[in-house]
């Protein structure tokens, strides 16, 4: 896989060089609550920039049909990351169209523009060869040079991250080789004891993972949403918490194989439950108490993991040599149910290993809790993709940078 590095040794100056980055970013309307993969990719475009190109970043954001949608509009995203670089950065109003080709046309050396949402063609996501490659074909014009650089979207086989690298010469942004070495060292070149925590919503999400880090990992601490379809599966009732019936066999299953292979499967043992879900904008409901896990009331759901559980995974962590985190132990974002995902912060900050926060809801919360992302070993930009690494698939965008 060719480096930036090798692409600037080369000379850029003068050349469009069109960077795919990951600029899907949380927005609560035009304002941006969470620019970290805006800041992830600036390092890239800025080189690039420095260098004389004229870079044309594009990315997706959130789920449009396939057609212009004013509330997923990149323009947030375009002027936060002028901000970042200390630069103007043009906007085009489309993607490969009028504004696009103009905009791109009005770029001198060094100076940075930002197409439209890809999403906003259906190009974009067809899983038609012959309609990806047609938006590809599009895309191609608009540049001379392909640099990969949106992780959180190299798992997707996407018009601009799997079929436009093979149309253009190409190469990986720093981000994206940055990832990839850190995914190397929780795969084929781990330090033990390498423990591994799984929270978020559901079980299902994180089934090919578990499978693959049952042969892998020493221990795997669960929580979130997913753990209660665990303590379903040990005979616990669970009351309203989050459960997916149909998963339990599997996890039985998991659970067998878990101790078979010598595998830590570390459940919570008390859990925070009220009798509903907490409006994030108010306080608890004044039922919301702390019973052991194998007592959750039939009435009451589990929303966050407790004292005891926190203290358990605190020293499941602290000899660790490598950890990965992945997904929320609770609803963080309310500060009644932020305890636990607080904890296994600071406890990944406190092991002496190499640690790295998986992505996603785990990177959001990391920001939104207030901790130094510069203390963790690696924040990652990309859950989804990092997992589907771990589960040993092969990742379009990853395959298609290779030369």
């Amino acid at each position: 896989m060719k480096t930036i590095d090798e692409l600037l040794a080369e000379g850029v100056a003068g050349k469009r060089v069109f960077v795919r980055a990951d600029l899907n970013v949380p927005l609560d309307g035009t304002t941006i609550t969470d620019d970290g993969r805006i800041r992830a990719v600036a390092p890239t475009v800025k080189a690039l920039a420095d260098a004389g190109a004229r870079v044309v970043v594009a990315s997706h954001l959130g789920r449009p049909k396939g057609a212009p949608d004013p509330a997923f509009s990149l323009a947030p995203a375009a002027a936060r990351l002028g901000e970042l670089l200390g630069a103007d950065v043009a906007f085009a109003t489309d993607t490969v169209g009028e504004s696009a080709r103009a905009t791109v046309a009005g770029l001198a050396d060094g100076q940075v523009a930002v197409i439209e949402n890809l999403r906003f063609n259906a190009g974009e996501t067809s899983k038609d060869d012959a309609e990806r490659g047609a938006f590809a074909d599009q895309l191609a014009a608009l540049a001379d040079v392909y640099v990969g650089d949106g992780f959180g979207a190299v798992h997707r086989k996407h018009a601009s991250v799997f079929d436009l690298p093979a149309r253009l010469p190409h190469a990986a942004g720093h981000l994206i080789a940055t990832e990839v070495g850190v995914l190397k060292k929780l795969t084929a070149e781990v330090k033990r004891p390498y423990v591994v925590v799984l929270g978020g919503a559901k079980v299902s999400d994180k089934l090919a993972v578990i499978d693959e880090l049952l042969g892998k990992a020493d221990r795997l601490l669960i929580g979130g949403g997913m753990a209660y379809t665990f303590l379903y599966a040990k005979g616990y009732e669970v009351g309203i918490s989050l459960l997916q019936k149909d998963q339990v066999e599997v996890v039985k299953e998991y659970m067998k194989r878990a101790e078979e292979n010598g595998v830590e499967l570390v459940l919570p043992v008390d859990v925070l439950v009220s009798s509903e879900f907490p409006d994030l904008k108010t306080k608890a409901p004044a039922d919301f108490e702390t019973v052991d896990a194998d007592k959750i009331p039939s009435t009451k759901e589990g929303l966050d993991i407790g004292p005891r559980t926190r203290e358990l995974y605190a020293s499941k962590l602290a000899d660790a040599e490598t950890v990965f985190w992945n997904g929320p132990l609770g609803v963080f974002e309310h500060p009644d149910y932020a305890n636990g995902t607080k904890a296994i912060a600071q406890a990944l900050l406190d092991s002496p290993g190499f640690t790295v926060v998986g992505g996603g809801d785990s990177a959001a919360a990391v920001r939104i809790l207030g901790f130094d992302e510069n203390a963790f070993g690696h924040i990652s930009t990309g859950g989804g993709a990092s997992l589907e690494y771990l589960e040993g698939k092969t990742l379009p965008g990853l395959a298609a940078l290779e030369d």
